[in-house]
C-alpha cells in the first residue's frame, strides 16, 4: 500500500525558464517556493534566505494526473492485440490471461514506478486486487484506488453489492488511505455489459453513502452501443461463455443517457472513454460538469481505431475533460505527457494550454482532488514535472508548450510533496 510520510517544514524554491501554474497564467523566469511539503508562493522573486535551485531551460509543470488507468496489467512487455482489434475480442483476451493475486500487486508496483517516471503524481487506479496488500511505498504516486465490481446477472447483483461493501469495512477497519480527510477509495461499476443498471444504482449509492468517487466505462465501442440496443453481439457471447447472462438484465433500446443519470447520484463520477458519447448526452455531462468528467484516453483510443474522438464538441458545450493512459494492455507507456502529446496533435484546434490542464487539473478535479493537486498555487501540494525546452525556442508561453508537445522528451525531473522523486527513491 502507497502512504505517503509527513514532510518535515522545510523551505526550498525552484526555478525554471517557465513555470506553467494551470491554474493562473504562464510565468517566465519563475519561481515556486516551497514549504512544508506545499507551495507557498509562485512568481519570478525568489524567497530571501531560502535555497533556490536553478533548473535551467525547462517547462515546469504542475505533476501530471492520471484520471484511469489500470496498473494491474503492467507487466505486460507489449499491447494486447493488434491494432483495430474488435473490443469483446480484446476483453476476452484479457479476461483470459491467467494471473495471481501475487502477479498483480507486483504489476501495481511496476506500474507506479513507471507513472513517477513519466512525471505522474497522482492517478486513478481501477483495483482488481486488495490495495491494503501493496507494500509501503512513500514515493509512488498518490493514488486513488477505485474498486472494480462485475455482477451482471440479476442473480450475481446482490452478492457483488455485498462484496463491495465488506471490501469498504474492512478498508476502514485496516486505516483506510486519506489525503487531507478525501478518502483515496473510489467504486467502479465496470461498464454496461458488465453491471446491469440495478446494480449501478446500488453501487452509485454506496458511493454517495460513503462520499466516494465513481469510475464507470461507457459509450467505449460500437459493440457496447449494439449490446446496449440488441443484447446481441460479442458481449452477449461472452457472457453466455462464462454463465453471466441474463437476458432481463438490460433492457432493450438503452442508450448511454440511461446510465449518465444514474450517475448523477455520485458525489463525483468520471465516464471512461465516452468514444460514442451522442451530442445530447455530451451536453447533459456539461450540465452536471461540477459531478460528473469525462475522460479520453488517446492512444488506447487510437489503437482500437475508434471513429473521431468528440473532443471539441465536449470542450465547446463545456465538458470537463480529462486524460488517462488506460493500460499497458492498449498503450505502450504510462505517460500522461505522451497523452497531451497525441492529443494536441490529433485535435490542433485545441488550444495547447487547454490539452495541458486536461492532463493536470482537470483531471484532479475529476477525481474530487483539484484543492489539493493538479495546479502550482498556494496551498497545494508541491507536486511537480521538469520538461527539457527544445534548443532555439523564444519566449513566448504558446511556443513553449507548442514545442514540448511537439518534442519526445521525457520530464527530467518530478517533485511529490516537495521532494524529488526517481524510480528508485
Amino acid at each position: 500500500m502507497i502512504r505517503h510520510s509527513v514532510i518535515e517544514s522545510t523551505s526550498t524554491a525552484v526555478r525554471a525558464r517557465v513555470v506553467f501554474p494551470v491554474a493562473a497564467p504562464p510565468i517566465f523566469d519563475g519561481v515556486v517556493h516551497i514549504e512544508g511539503g506545499k507551495v507557498k508562493q509562485v512568481g519570478t522573486k525568489p524567497p530571501t534566505g531560502v535555497p533556490l535551485t536553478d533548473l535551467g531551460d525547462v517547462a515546469l509543470f504542475p505533476g501530471m494526473v492520471n484520471a484511469h488507468t489500470h496498473l494491474d496489467l503492467s507487466d505486460r512487455k507489449k499491447r494486447l492485440g493488434k491494432p483495430g482489434t474488435p473490443m469483446s475480442d480484446w476483453v476476452r483476451m484479457v479476461v483470459n490471461e491467467r494471473t495471481t493475486p501475487k502477479k498483480k500487486l507486483s504489476a501495481v508496483a511496476t506500474g507506479a514506478s513507471q507513472s513517477i517516471r513519466q512525471g505522474v503524481t497522482t492517478l486513478g487506479d481501477i483495483a482488481t486486487y486488495d490495495p491494503m496488500e501493496l507494500p509501503s511505498n512513500e514515493c509512488g504516486p498518490r493514488s486513488l484506488r477505485f474498486h472494480e465490481v462485475i455482477g451482471f446477472s440479476q442473480a450475481r447483483a446482490p452478492s457483488a453489492h455485498s462484496g463491495l461493501v465488506k471490501k469498504l469495512k474492512r478498508s476502514k477497519a485496516d486505516g483506510a488511505p486519506e489525503l487531507e480527510g478525501m478518502p483515496m477509495e473510489g467504486v467502479a461499476p465496470h461498464a454496461p455489459y458488465t453491471v446491469s443498471p440495478p446494480l449501478l444504482r446500488n453501487l452509485v449509492n454506496t458511493a454517495a453513502e460513503w462520499e466516494m468517487p465513481v469510475a464507470f466505462h461507457l459509450a467505449e465501442s460500437k459493440e457496447e452501443l449494439d449490446f446496449l440496443t440488441t443484447g446481441a453481439g460479442g458481449f452477449q457471447e461472452i457472457l453466455e461463455e462464462r454463465s453471466m447472462w441474463d437476458p432481463w438484465a438490460v433492457p432493450r433500446g438503452s442508450v448511454p443517457l440511461d446510465y449518465l443519470r444514474i450517475l448523477t447520484r455520485a458525489s463525483k463520477a468520471l465516464v471512461i472513454h465516452g468514444n460514442y458519447l451522442e451530442r445530447k448526452e455530451l451536453a447533459f455531462l456539461a450540465r452536471h460538469r461540477d459531478s460528473m468528467s469525462l475522460v479520453y484516453c488517446p492512444r488506447t483510443h487510437n489503437f482500437f481505431q475508434h471513429d473521431p474522438y468528440p473532443l471539441e464538441v465536449a470542450l465547446s458545450l463545456g465538458v470537463r475533460v480529462a486524460l488517462g493512459t488506460d493500460s499497458l494492455a492498449s498503450n505502450p507507456d504510462l505517460s500522461i505527457l505522451n497523452e497531451m502529446r497525441i492529443a494536441a496533435a490529433r485535435h490542433p484546434r485545441v488550444p495547447a494550454e487547454v490539452i495541458l490542464e486536461m492532463g493536470t487539473l482537470a483531471a484532479a478535479h475529476a477525481m474530487g482532488l483539484g484543492h489539493l493537486v493538479g495546479a502550482l498555487s498556494a496551498g497545494r501540494y508541491a507536486d511537480m514535472t521538469a520538461v527539457p525546452i527544445p534548443d532555439g525556442i523564444p519566449d513566448s508561453h504558446a511556443d513553449i508548450l507548442a514545442a514540448v508537445f511537439g518534442d519526445t522528451s521525457p520530464p527530467c525531473q518530478t517533485w511529490l510533496g516537495g521532494e524529488v522523486v526517481d524510480n528508485g527513491c
